[in-house]
């Protein structure tokens, strides 16, 4: 999976969001903060690969991107919206392919502008990086290439406090950044690429100020590293694990703080916060819950009073854990529990 799918809906319910079963599945909540609801498919009949991205706008939608089957070794990218937790998503609207057809070339990425349109990446044949976003008045434009070359691992996309896209890619080169110069704006590859070494799958783009993005990646020394266009990438903490970072902006103790969250080599959950942008106060984990498998999926969100919530998700038995913070102090957390 690729973005946050833990996400908040406009109705203050949480809801979860994973490929399983040749289907997205969808938890929610019955209300918020209560019990969650049994997993239901969204989106309709139609077959799609074991792969997805979640996206959602300042509108609450949550928009969820997946490649579903076309033929023999041949896959095109599908697009539903989802309103609200309680109600049905819309069906997957077909998207085509960014080399017009062949295999799936990636896992997609999507972001939501500050107008509602939706904005999905995906790495194209040629190695590359191809878009297809939402036209203003409804509709789709055409699949362009937005240029980029070896690209690696899952792109990182994210929308800033102005409501302006931009997408992050791990390259030999470097980490490749585009960015919109306005709304509307077809996102522009930088001239030259940041010369560091990412490892690819590592990267987490977060929204980080009013005029700023933090990008999160792993270099080749197990540091995490945080990163803001104009400036030098800053070493953060170690890694506690092989995956990459989950990352939320939130408040904690009146405190704005970003909070890391990652699978540590033990198995459990490891947090680590700090105060947003000051990455020289330094951070340190703090591990918590079950042991897990490797490839357990992690994701951040807050729920409708403001709280931290984490979920993990089994990838064989499909099992969703949940914890929140406790209202106290510090970052206390409940016990982790099954949905």
């Amino acid at each position: 999976m690729n973005g946050d799918w833990l996400i908040r809906g406009r109705d203050g319910r949480l809801s979860a969001y994973a490929p399983r079963e040749e289907a997205v599945w969808c938890w929610a909540e019955q209300h918020p903060g209560g019990p969650w609801t049994a997993p239901r498919t969204v989106g309709g009949d139609q077959r799609v690969h074991p792969v997805l991205a979640v996206g959602q706008g300042a509108d609450g939608y949550a928009h969820l991107v997946s490649w579903r089957p076309t033929g023999a070794e041949e896959a095109g990218l599908v697009h539903s919206t989802h309103f609200r937790p309680h109600l049905a998503a819309l069906d997957w609207n077909r998207l085509g392919h960014p080399n017009q057809k062949g295999k799936a070339t990636g896992v997609p990425a999507v972001t939501v502008d500050a107008q509602g349109r939706a904005h999905v990446f995906v790495r194209n044949r040629g190695g590359g990086v191809s878009m297809r976003g939402q036209k203003e008045r409804g509709g789709w434009g055409p699949w362009r290439d937005l240029k980029g070359r070896e690209v690696e691992g899952e792109l990182a996309a994210v929308t800033r406090a102005a409501g302006l896209v931009e997408l992050y890619a791990a390259s030999p080169a470097g980490i490749l950044r585009w960015t919109q110069a306005g709304p509307g704006h077809i996102p522009a590859l930088d001239e030259e690429p940041l010369k560091v070494a990412a490892r690819p799958g590592t990267l987490r783009a977060l929204a980080t100020s009013e005029d700023h993005v933090t990008l999160f990646f792993t270099d080749e020394t197990d540091t995490v590293c945080a990163w803001r266009a104009g400036s030098e990438p800053v070493p953060l903490i170690t890694c506690v694990g092989p995956g990459p970072v989950s990352a939320i902006r939130c408040r904690l103790d009146d405190v704005d703080c970003t909070l890391l969250a990652q699978r540590s080599a033990s198995g459990r959950i490891a947090f680590a916060a700090y105060p947003t942008e000051q990455e020289y106060a330094g951070a340190w984990w703090t591990e918590s819950g079950p042991q897990l498998p490797a490839d357990v999926q992690l994701s951040l969100a807050e729920d409708n009073e403001g709280r931290v919530v984490a979920a993990t998700l089994h990838p064989d038995n499909g099992q969703l854990l949940t914890t929140r913070r406790k209202d106290e102090p510090g970052l206390a957390l409940e016990a982790w529990r099954a949905v």
